[in-house]
């Protein structure tokens, strides 16, 4: 991919097709750009939760969502890919990984912009600088905005990149001038709404001031759905797959059909494996029952945790549950958030005020007329010991 810095850091950049054929708009409209949207990926993580086998395991099949990403371009013929940072979780990347980031990166047949983030910062000794990225990869490499253009794609793309793992707020005073029937496009590593972020504080006010038809951003690990301040739309896609119990649900990329003063944006889900958490309430000290009926099918893939709460007679033999549960799961963790059953009347007798207290609701107890009602004043009883012995106790109505 050509391009070089002129005035105001701006060069030009040729995007590739298979048939050689540029789209159109109709009807004396701008035409629409399909662009494929993806960030933190976090390629090389830990995976400090799973054994070193599956930890093994996970890493790659992070280097296989590569390919993945290099086949959702072809399959919907992606024109423009923006990846806005994070792709690696630090500098320390396998070779093996870099290996592969080069050759999905050149079996894509777009132009590809990469905005580092906090954990794949450009310097050094970061993969970006050691690697030799295929012509039609750019990568954004200090933390001010600079633009290329595409006159194939009647668009700009603007970014910038973090040069440490921190950085102030780069959209200050951003506000280029537009030009006719062009879309200008924003990809850039940073957090909307917080002020005080050390990452690339992004406001929405900047954004609408920015006068971007899309900004592709990154950071954040949950899909944020599409959104707009003013006649900017934007998002971030979140982590392209889960990587622990704060990470749950289904994970992916952005597909966005980007116009100037348009934008279509679609969440594509990329079907790998995925962080569940599961509430059981037991109902015995042997909770397998509980837990099986509540397992949805298809858990194979998944890494589960799975929380116990209720009141038991005896502590839940976690054991035996892991036993019942063993081949259900990728990874599984099981934790033990039950409390030891009480008889709440037993002090009933007491000439103090708690026996009175007590006393008045075990007649209303005796008297209840269904099981609901009866569950109500248990409740209250609770809580009204909570209250007089000091102590807290949540019990659900």
């Amino acid at each position: 991919m050509g391009g070089r810095r002129g005035e105001a850091g701006r060069g030009a950049v040729r995007a590739g097709y298979r048939d050689g054929r540029v789209p159109e708009g109709g009807g004396g409209e701008a035409a629409v750009i399909r662009i494929l949207h993806a960030a933190d990926l976090h390629l090389d993580s830990p995976f400090e939760g799973l054994s070193e086998e599956n930890a093994r395991m996970r890493r790659q099949e992070q280097r296989e969502l590569l390919d993945r990403i290099a086949e959702l371009c072809a399959e919907n013929a992606v024109q423009l890919v923006l990846l806005p940072g994070d792709l690696f979780d630090s500098d320390s990347a396998y070779q093996k990984t870099a290996e592969t980031l080069v050759l999905a990166l050149s079996r894509i047949a777009a132009p590809v912009f990469i905005a580092p983030g906090n954990h794949d910062f450009f310097g050094r000794g970061s993969p970006y600088a050691r690697l030799s990225l295929p012509e039609n990869v750019r990568v954004f490499k200090e933390p001010k905005l600079e633009c290329f253009d595409i006159p194939e794609l009647s668009c700009r793309v603007w970014g910038a990149g973090f040069n440490d793992r921190y950085c102030g707020e780069i959209m200050r005073n951003f506000a280029p001038e537009k030009r006719e029937g062009v879309a200008d496009i924003l990809c850039m590593h940073g957090e909307v709404g917080n002020p005080a972020s050390r990452y690339n504080p992004i406001s929405e006010a900047a954004l609408s001031r920015s006068g971007m038809d899309y900004a592709a951003l990154g950071h954040v690990h949950t899909f944020s759905g599409p959104r707009r301040a003013g006649d900017c739309f934007y998002a971030w896609p979140g982590c392209a797959e889960g990587r622990g119990f704060d990470e749950t649900g289904e994970k992916g990329v952005i597909l966005a059909d980007v116009a100037p003063g348009r934008a279509a944006i679609r969440f594509v889900p990329l079907g790998g494996r995925r962080y569940q958490v599961l509430t059981v309430t037991a109902e015995s000290s042997d909770p397998a029952a509980s837990v099986l009926r509540q397992l949805p099918e298809g858990t194979e893939r998944d890494t589960y945790r799975i929380i116990l709460t209720g009141e038991l007679d005896e502590v839940p033999d976690l054991a035996g549950l892991r036993r019942v549960l063993a081949g259900r799961f990728f990874s599984l963790q099981l934790r033990d958030g039950t409390s030891l059953r009480r008889n709440i009347w037993e002090r009933a007798k007491e000439d103090s005020l708690r026996g009175a207290f007590l006393r008045r609701l075990r007649e209303m107890y005796e008297a209840a007329e269904s099981e609901s009602e009866k569950k109500k004043i248990t409740a209250a009883a609770r809580w009204g010991l909570a209250a007089i012995d000091g102590d807290e106790e949540i019990v659900g109505i």
